[in-house]
């Protein structure tokens, strides 16, 4: 058995990573780390995990995750880095899904994130941990980070169309719009269901903390530097992501359905849907699975791809438990065959 530890165990990434490892058939969820919870049972705190999780709390520290095989950062930005030398050191592996190790620039780590990275010498090491993209890499990786949630729906949506050279780079849009889990389990007052039920609004139009990490990511696909525009929306809903992506043909492409199915048709978590389709958030809500469909309207040199994930699994604790099987030999699909919840 893999002994796993989580550190961060109460926010939503956390506890959606132990309800996933809960029901693994090759983990043993052995430490799970809490400042605010340390010595209760995580059972009490979470009802839901009653009978399935029977460790408590405990402090972080690298003394208490030393005998763990792999370790989950399911943390604020700027947490795991202080932590991740010591516990590479011994040997751990570690899987990141905070926003870390994701940017390979520690100059551009410092402009999105206010602070020095303390590890910069790792950020070339860590892998992206997005398996349609680096399923080679992460096998042989001790350390992985986790893409975001934003940037996991946009780059499956464009992913075909750039490895085909079928779209210009210079000029892609990307409409995301995300559910409140998304901002993470603390009490803000624009992330109360209360503000934002009934309500849609952009945020983060100058500037948002995944552009960076979207465009590395489309760059590496493309081969060439991209030309992004990005913005996220905040919607009334606790779930999901719904990603509309726009890109104009710089080359003929006779059947986008086709390079659709076939760049996916190996992919166990991504589902391209039928032409014409219009997938829905509540369809892989609770799943690992993406949903893709691509149109061209009217036939003409605009492509749009519609691209919907659940924030908290394929955007976060699903897409790092899918890269721990990998790191580990399991089967890749190992505890993420959960069907989406309907209604």
């Amino acid at each position: 058995m893999i002994r796993a530890g989580i550190v961060g165990g109460t926010g939503y990434t956390g506890v959606e990573l132990l309800r996933i490892l809960a029901l693994h058939p090759s983990v043993e969820v052995a430490q799970v780390t809490s400042r605010g919870d340390a010595g209760r049972a995580v059972a009490d705190v979470y009802p839901s995990l009653r009978g399935h999780v029977q460790t408590a709390f405990v402090e972080p520290g690298v003394d208490v995750l030393g005998g763990c095989d792999v370790v989950f950062f399911a943390t604020p930005n700027g947490t795991a880095m202080r932590l991740v030398p010591a516990l590479l050191d011994k040997g751990i592996r570690v899987i990141d899904l905070a926003a870390d190790f994701r940017l390979r620039d520690a100059e551009a780590w410092v402009h999105w994130y206010g602070e020095p990275h303390a590890c910069p010498e790792l950020l070339v090491e860590a892998v992206y941990g997005l398996p349609e993209i680096n399923r080679d890499a992460i096998r042989e990786a001790r350390l992985i980070a986790c893409p975001g949630c934003y940037p996991t729906s946009v780059q499956l949506g464009l992913l075909p169309l750039l490895e085909a050279g079928v779209i210009r780079t210079d000029d892609l849009i990307a409409d995301v719009k995300s559910g409140v889990s998304g901002a993470g389990r603390k009490a803000e007052l624009p992330f109360l269901m209360s503000e934002t039920g009934e309500s849609l609004k952009a945020y983060g139009v100058q500037g948002h903390r995944h552009w960076p990490e979207i465009r590395q990511g489309l760059a590496r696909i493309a081969g060439t530097p991209v030309h992004l525009t990005f913005v996220p929306h905040l919607i009334p809903m606790i779930r999901g992501i719904h990603a509309t992506l726009y890109a104009r043909l710089a080359a003929p492409a006779d059947d986008l359905q086709r390079l659709y199915e076939q760049r996916y048709r190996d992919e166990p978590f991504v589902d391209v849907l039928p032409a014409g389709a219009h997938p829905d958030t509540r369809n892989v809500r609770g799943s690992n699975r993406c949903q893709l469909a691509v149109h061209r309207p009217l036939d003409g040199d605009t492509i749009v791809v519609l691209s919907v994930i659940d924030n908290l699994v394929k955007g976060a604790a699903g897409q790092a438990v899918q890269a721990m099987n990998l790191m580990f030999g399991l089967d890749e699909t190992a505890g993420l065959m959960a069907v989406g919840l309907y209604p």
